[in-house]
């Protein structure tokens, strides 16, 4: 490839297709100079937006820009030799893309204000450079003869970048919706999911603070159907704690109460006395059991057993903090 720079234009002149020589300030120049910036503004928009099927199009005016220069930038010798030039063709697919966008985001009923994203914003600079280069061909066109099919292109293309950008904010539009559902819904899976890696950290939890406490616990974790996902057991834990800590997690998953707040309902004569001697003995009376909630669902429930009743209550009650904080992560 030849050098960017070759210091032939130093004297403010520029080469056209074909071998002349014009002033770079001729209006021919800043036709096919304007054309050149209308082309590096579409492809800033190209970059930004988001909808493939834009990216395609817009791709594809690039390419056709770059021969609708050349044309402008030839002299008749130039354009005798050019092999490819702008046909009635392109016109066509242009005002086709016209038709099919304005059958879908339908007829214009008030002034557009640009601005809605940044890919629609680029389109509108470059409709408007667009509309610059037509005026200053159109002036070109009173000196030197421009084939009909360069204006007629130039006309449909700033048509056709103006409902690329009503199109390009339709589907920024529709993209923006799709990811506040998306967000919801990942929300709401965070917030009613308890699995066995949730269940490992509120044991870590629960270990840590029974070792500040300093005593060794046995700690379980239950789904909202009483089944067991994980029970951890810290050394030198009594053995006892271990179905404790289960019928813990059990009973305020069952009953829906942490455990401490069953003993008074089970009294004699109090609303759900004798419901201890059911579930096979499993309904534990006592403090160290909580259930997990989440959007007024029980998920499950744990259970701490290894100190007193009070030492049990203030580490499962750290644990449900750590719940709480891994699920708004």
């Amino acid at each position: 490839m030849s050098s960017i720079y070759t210091k032939a234009g130093d004297a403010g002149e520029t080469g056209l297709l074909g071998g002349s020589r014009i002033p770079k300030d001729d209006i021919k120049v800043s036709c096919y100079g304007t054309i050149d910036e209308a082309n590096a503004m579409i492809g800033a928009a190209y970059s930004m937006t988001g909808c493939d099927e834009i990216k395609e199009i817009l791709r594809g005016i690039q390419k056709r820009l770059f021969v609708l220069g050349a044309e402008l930038a030839s002299d008749p010798k130039g354009r005798s030799s050019l092999k490819d030039r702008v046909s009635p063709e392109d016109i066509r697919y242009l005002e086709e893309i016209i038709d099919r966008y304005t059958e879908i985001n339908g007829p214009l009923k008030e002034f557009l204000i640009p601005g809605k994203t940044t890919a629609s914003s680029l389109l509108h600079v470059a409709r408007t450079i667009i509309r610059r280069a037509e005026r200053q061909t159109v002036s070109l066109n009173r000196s030197e003869p421009v084939r009909q099919e360069i204006l007629k292109y130039m006309n449909r293309l700033s048509d056709t970048l103006f409902m690329l950008a009503r199109e390009e904010e339709r589907c920024a539009f529709i993209q923006e919706v799709k990811n506040r559902v998306l967000i919801k819904l990942n929300q709401g899976q965070s917030k009613s999911y308890l699995n066995l890696e949730l269940a490992k950290k509120m044991a870590g939890a629960a270990e840590k603070k029974a070792e500040e406490i300093g005593i060794p616990i046995v700690f379980s974790v239950v789904d909202a159907s009483g089944n067991l996902i994980l029970l951890h057991r810290m050394d030198n834990s009594l053995l006892v704690s271990i179905d404790i800590a289960i019928n813990k997690a059990y009973t305020a998953a069952a009953v829906r109460i942490p455990t401490h707040e069953v003993g008074p309902l089970v009294q004699p004569g109090a609303v759900l006395y004798g419901l201890q001697w059911t579930n096979d003995n499993r309904i534990v009376t006592f403090g160290g059991g909580y259930p997990l909630k989440a959007n007024q669902s029980i998920l499950g429930g744990i259970g701490v057993s290894g100190g007193t009743v009070d030492e049990d209550m203030i580490i499962a009650s750290h644990v449900l903090k750590v719940f709480e904080l891994e699920r708004r992560d």
